[in-house]
């Protein structure tokens, strides 16, 4: 057995607080609160009342605001794919128009061409008639 195996070893764990104990927290200090207030229970009612709308209307806002980021985001990488999409479909009617005027190039030379071996050969066919009448 080795050294290192016989040696006592510590594990730690960490545990990361949430929203969870987050609210335990405030419900135990709201609860102190409530013990250690000097008003009556009507004006602590309407203290939290009040409280709790506030803290609703700033969730509200929170989660407006994470909406509205959320939809400018997503309206700007729809933009950003939609133009990448155009750039990518002038690319390829670009890449088939140099393709049609390759291949109308290529039709006009072979044209040419025939027009050209055509004229040969009909020279050389009224050269031979004109050899053989000698």
């Amino acid at each position: 057995m080795r050294d290192f195996e016989r040696e006592p070893f510590v594990v730690i764990e960490r545990d990361e607080p949430g929203i969870g104990t987050l609210l335990l927290g405030m419900a135990i200090g709201a609860g102190i609160a409530l013990l250690l207030a000097p008003r009556s229970g009507a004006e602590t009612r309407r203290m939290i009342e009040s409280r709790a709308r506030r803290a609703g209307e700033r969730v509200r806002n929170a989660a407006t605001d994470v909406a509205d980021n959320v939809t400018s985001r997503v309206n700007e990488v729809r933009d950003r794919v939609t133009e990448r999409v155009g750039a990518a479909r002038r690319a390829v009617r670009r890449g088939q128009d140099q393709v049609l005027d390759a291949v109308d190039a290529g039709r006009y030379a072979a044209s040419e061409a025939r027009s050209d071996l055509e004229r040969r050969i009909a020279e050389n066919k009224a050269a031979r008639r004109e050899a053989n009448n000698l």
